[in-house]
């Protein structure tokens, strides 16, 4: 049973007779027989070579030396139950596992979680942020929100987000450079770059610029500038070190605040996004989370879409 008291052996023992004073009464409580408990007290006399209780004409004292040894055993056996029913209390709280990237962990997951929280207070989560660029693989029991293709999640996920990405840049940048509203433009410019190890899952600069006919010249006197992260890669278009790509969802805020600007056309990839991928045998806790991610992105979607419309 869940609330059993642990076998702590004599501790157990001579805590209860020293509590209760009494040796049936004490045997009741533990689930033995009072001949049981008593043939413990002897052999524990023995060992010790010390007489621990004293027989009374109803129930039983501790000697000196049993009360010395009761106060050890009673700190003991109180200490181990207060942790037993912590570990207990642990495992059948409610928990949940979330596997995203670096990116939407550190951008849309992380400021919005205090409201998850608030919702479901009694759940424990737990966030583990990777740098996803090759094919994403979900482990066992955790829920993924993975950005991939149709092709890869549509049997198993829900497409939360579908991929718009804008160039964007620091308004200083802009008022040293010029305008850069056209491709043409933004291909001469300077190009903040998100470095991966295998073909990028989602737009670089390459593939944005492909989808306009142009191509990136490298050139002998114009060095490139990248990141392993996107953190930094927006860091650095935030101190008007050059043009990054965002991903509308992501950098809403950032746009929003000013900090950065969308200055070129934007893209829309709309079987391909970040996806809410469940495990195999999905539990309450990630029914809670599925509802409230779809509650979250019907809200990011609309404001994507009046981003669409904007210049």
């Amino acid at each position: 049973m869940a609330d059993r008291p642990l076998d702590l052996g004599w501790a157990r023992i001579l805590h209860e007779v020293g509590r209760t004073g009494n040796l049936t009464l004490a045997a009741e409580r533990l689930g033995l027989s009072q001949p049981a408990v008593s043939y413990q007290i002897r052999k524990l006399e023995e060992q010790l070579q010390v007489p621990l209780l004293r027989r009374q004409h109803r129930g039983v004292e501790l000697t000196a030396e049993g009360r010395r040894l009761f106060e050890v055993a009673a700190r003991f056996v109180d200490e181990a139950d207060d942790l037993a029913r912590d570990f207990r209390k642990r495992s059948q709280r409610r928990a949940i596992r979330i596997a995203t990237d670096y990116a939407f962990s550190a951008f849309w997951l992380m400021p919005r979680m205090h409201a998850f929280r608030q919702r479901h207070p009694d759940m424990d989560i737990r966030i583990v942020a990777s740098h996803r660029t090759g094919p994403a693989v979900p482990e066992e029991g955790e829920v993924s929100i993975v950005f991939g293709t149709q092709a890869e999640f549509s049997r198993t996920g829900i497409l939360l987000l579908p991929e718009q990405v804008v160039p964007v840049c620091a308004p200083g940048f802009i008022a040293r450079t010029g305008p850069l509203d056209v491709p043409e433009r933004l291909a001469s410019s300077t190009l903040l770059h998100l470095e991966t190890e295998h073909l990028s899952p989602w737009h670089d600069w390459s593939s944005y610029l492909q989808a306009f006919g142009l191509r990136r010249e490298r050139r002998a006197d114009r060095g490139e500038v990248g990141f392993n992260t996107y953190s930094l890669v927006l860091q650095a278009a935030m101190a008007e070190q050059g043009v990054a790509l965002g991903w509308l969802g992501l950098i809403d805020p950032l746009l929003e605040s000013g900090m950065l600007v969308r200055c070129g056309p934007m893209i829309r990839e709309p079987e391909r996004g970040y996806w809410f991928v469940p495990p195999a045998e999905p539990g309450p806790e990630t029914e809670a989370l599925r509802l409230w991610l779809l509650e979250e992105f019907q809200q990011v979607l609309s404001s994507a879409l009046l981003a669409i419309t904007q210049p």
